[in-house]
C-alpha cells in the first residue's frame, strides 16, 4: 500500500474512534457540545435524540473497526472497499449538511463543511488504485 493509503487508513480511522466514541459512550455530551472547540453543531439542529445519536455513534466505530481490520491485515481491495464506505457515507453525510446551514453561523457552517468535505476526502483516497511499477523492457 502506498503511504498516502495508509496515513488516509489512519486517519480516517482515528475520526471514526474520535466522533463515534463520543457519540455513543456520551451520547449527551456530543450533543451539546461537539465538536467542541469549533462549537456545537448538533445541538442547534434539532431536540437531543439518544437513540440516533448513539446508532450514529455505533456507525463511526464499525467504520474504524472496519480500518483496525485494515491497518492489521492490509490488502488493497480491503481498502477499496473501506474507501467505498466511507465515501458514501462522507458524500451523503456532506450533502445533507450543505443544505442545511441556515441555523449556523457562517463560521460554523465553513467548519462544518470543511470538516466533512476532510471526511469524504478520506474515503475518496481510499478508492484510488495502487499504482502499479512499471515495466521497462
Amino acid at each position: 500500500m502506498r503511504r498516502l493509503h495508509l496515513l488516509a487508513l489512519a486517519a480516517s480511522t482515528a475520526l471514526g474512534l474520535f466522533v463515534g466514541g463520543w457519540a455513543y459512550f456520551a451520547s449527551a455530551g456530543f450533543y451539546d457540545w461537539f465538536p467542541g472547540v469549533l462549537g456545537s453543531w448538533v445541538s442547534i439542529d434539532g431536540p437531543y435524540n439518544e437513540h440516533l445519536i448513539r446508532d450514529v455513534g455505533a456507525m463511526y466505530l464499525a467504520l474504524a473497526a472496519a480500518g483496525i481490520g485494515c491497518l492489521i491485515w492490509p490488502h488493497e481491495i480491503a481498502f477499496r472497499i473501506l474507501g467505498i464506505a466511507w465515501t458514501v457515507f462522507g458524500l451523503l453525510h456532506f450533502a445533507y449538511h450543505a443544505l442545511h446551514l441556515e441555523h449556523m453561523s457562517p463560521t460554523s457552517a465553513i467548519g462544518e463543511m470543511v470538516a466533512l468535505g476532510v471526511s469524504l476526502l478520506l474515503g475518496v483516497v481510499l478508492l484510488i488504485p495502487e499504482r502499479m511499477p512499471s515495466r521497462r523492457a
